[in-house]
């Protein structure tokens, strides 16, 4: 048994097992600790944190109107918990998104582990501008959700139905518009060719539309469009991306 977890390798920087298991913890124990120190800034400016969620539902029916209910005294200190949790992961998202890619870099070539810092500085504004283009087309989407119920039907909004919504679709855009540093990261493993993305194309687009229109929290067509068309966008951008990333490996592979 003990075979299994000894360094008998002839590549010096490959890792064991219980190396990987012991980075993987190292790596979660940073992002934790990161994420609960942005949490504590994010509960100590709450109330603007609260006016930027609230904006969208001010501009839909009025700053008269905006209002969100609870039930239980503990209702509201609970949202105030939750809400800073998502700022806290949001403003540790650059060190997350190293964390994450620290764990992956052993797996890359020594001229592959220089895009660190372009991994993280791209990851961070995807999910940025994803989450910002939910937020832009909340209000929009929140109007076509509002007049499906018809006239005589009128909201009473609680956090959790308010909140929790505009919370879940914007991380919900934020990690869609992961999609292509995904998609880079698996050319540059070798996982995945960009002639294969591109022989694929017809039913990656498919699929695009398909997972937006099941996955979307609000199922409204507003974000079903900004969603997956800049998804199809970033697909053919992977594929160029990855063959100019790859193309040293491309040309070694031919000539071999």
């Amino acid at each position: 048994m003990s075979k299994i977890f000894r360094k008998k390798r002839s590549d010096p920087d490959a890792m064991t097992l219980v190396e990987h298991l012991a980075e993987l913890r190292k790596r979660l124990v940073i992002s934790a600790f990161a994420v609960t120190l942005g949490a504590i800034v994010a509960y100590v400016f709450y109330d603007a944190i609260l006016r930027f969620f609230m904006h969208p539902l001010c501009v839909v029916d009025g700053p008269n109107h905006c209002t969100l209910y609870v039930n239980g005294p503990l209702d509201g200190f609970t949202w105030r918990v939750k809400i800073s949790g998502f700022a806290g992961l949001f403003v540790a998202l650059p060190v997350v998104m190293y964390q994450l890619w620290a764990f992956i870099a052993p797996g890359l070539k020594k001229s592959e582990k220089r895009y660190a810092i372009p991994f993280v500085f791209v990851s961070f504004v995807l999910f940025l501008s994803g989450a910002y283009i939910a937020y832009l087309v909340f209000p929009k989407a929140l109007l076509f959700l509002q007049g499906a119920a018809g006239p005589q039907i009128h909201p009473l909004y609680t956090p959790q139905s308010y909140l929790g919504f505009i919370v879940v679709l914007m991380a919900a855009f934020g990690a869609a518009f992961e999609f292509p540093v995904i998609l880079v990261t698996l050319e540059l493993l070798g996982v995945v060719t960009p002639a294969r993305l591109a022989k694929g194309r017809r039913w990656a687009i498919v699929l695009i539309f398909a997972a937006g229109a099941i996955f979307i929290p609000s199922s409204d067509p507003y974000s079903l469009f900004a969603l997956t068309i800049p998804l199809v966008i970033f697909y053919e951008l992977s594929i160029a991306i990855g063959r100019v990333l790859t193309r040293g490996r491309q040309n070694l592979s031919s000539v071999s």
